[in-house]
């Protein structure tokens, strides 16, 4: 009997067991090595916090049940193909699946990993294709001024990726002090938001904080952009939109991944989107966003605790005994 990852009601989670169909000529069974806990948005998900209106948009790919719960929920999942076509059996794949222990999938869903990136550090992959998606957006320019404000998993992402520009100036902006070490492994800058270098061609906010959007709009140079990745859920958001906003022209653009980038949407596809981003995993600097983990059994008693009591953390990995 396989087990899965549950959600039963906002704040409370408990692993079920899971009846897997068998799979089809088309599908593959994957037994699932490693998972990843994307902690900002799966904290919104865990406390409640998706909008009614955008209970559809938020659907992971191989989600069950409903938001707010009862909800399986998540999609960064590394897993070696037990059943399927020649190609595929026997490899390290990747997939848009919550935790759970195996799964049955369309072969077309899982991406296999390269033999250079590893499996622990593939359960990334979901996040960097958002950096990768969120860079498109930007359109960073050779001798740009960056700053990335927000230092957790996907602002760490976007700094990471942005830190082989050339001629940029990165800085990764964060209140944590104890962030400068992730700066320090993916080969950017750190700055506090006191201490930030001002007169920005180019902020990426990825605080999901009004003070982190305010301090990404100040950072601004004269007709500067602000791509905003943060969700927000059902929070209320204010916007500084007095003060330099007007005057200096600035824009403030969103960014999702639900959506390839308009800059690359007549050319990439979703698949070659995530394939881009896992060949960007090559690079170990992304290791330095894998701050917890622990075993799939020990995830409901975990993951509430990671959400509530450790600000710092970024990626919690977990892993699987399954055979």
């Amino acid at each position: 009997m396989e087990r899965a990852f549950w959600l039963t009601a906002p704040g409370h989670c408990e692993i079920r067991p899971v009846d897997l169909p068998r799979p089809g000529p088309d599908d593959v069974l994957v037994r699932t090595l490693y998972s990843g806990v994307s902690r900002g948005t799966e904290s919104l998900v865990f406390r409640g916090g998706v909008p009614a209106s955008q209970h559809e948009v938020m659907r992971a790919p191989f989600q069950e049940g409903d938001f707010p719960a009862p909800v399986k929920y998540g999609y960064l999942n590394v897993g070696v193909v037990e059943e399927g076509p020649a190609h595929l059996r026997g490899r390290t794949v990747f997939c848009l699946y919550p935790h759970q222990t195996r799964y049955v999938v369309p072969a077309t869903a899982v991406t296999p990993v390269p033999d250079t990136v590893p499996p622990e550090r593939a359960v990334l992959t979901g996040t960097v294709e958002t950096a990768v998606n969120a860079v498109w957006d930007a359109a960073p320019l050779v001798g740009d001024r960056i700053a990335v404000v927000g230092a957790g998993m996907v602002g760490a992402s976007v700094a990471t990726v942005l830190a082989g520009f050339p001629a940029t100036r990165v800085q990764l902006v964060d209140v944590d002090p104890r962030r400068a070490a992730v700066a320090e492994a993916v080969g950017v800058e750190f700055a506090t938001p006191e201490t930030a270098a001002p007169d920005c061609d180019l902020v990426i906010h990825a605080s999901a904080s009004d003070a982190g959007l305010r301090r990404s709009l100040e950072l601004l140079a004269v007709e500067g952009t602000v791509i905003e990745l943060s969700w927000y859920g059902d929070r209320p958001v204010s916007v500084p939109l007095g003060e330099w906003f007007h005057s200096r022209r600035l824009t403030l653009r969103a960014s999702q991944v639900g959506m390839v980038s308009p800059a690359q949407r007549g050319r990439r596809g979703y698949a070659e989107r995530l394939a881009v981003a896992m060949n960007l995993l090559v690079d170990p600097g992304f290791d330095a966003l894998v701050t917890n983990e622990c075993r799939f059994d020990e995830l409901p008693v975990v993951l509430p605790g990671l959400i509530s009591d450790e600000p710092s953390a970024l990626c919690l990995r977990v892993t699987y005994d399954s055979t």
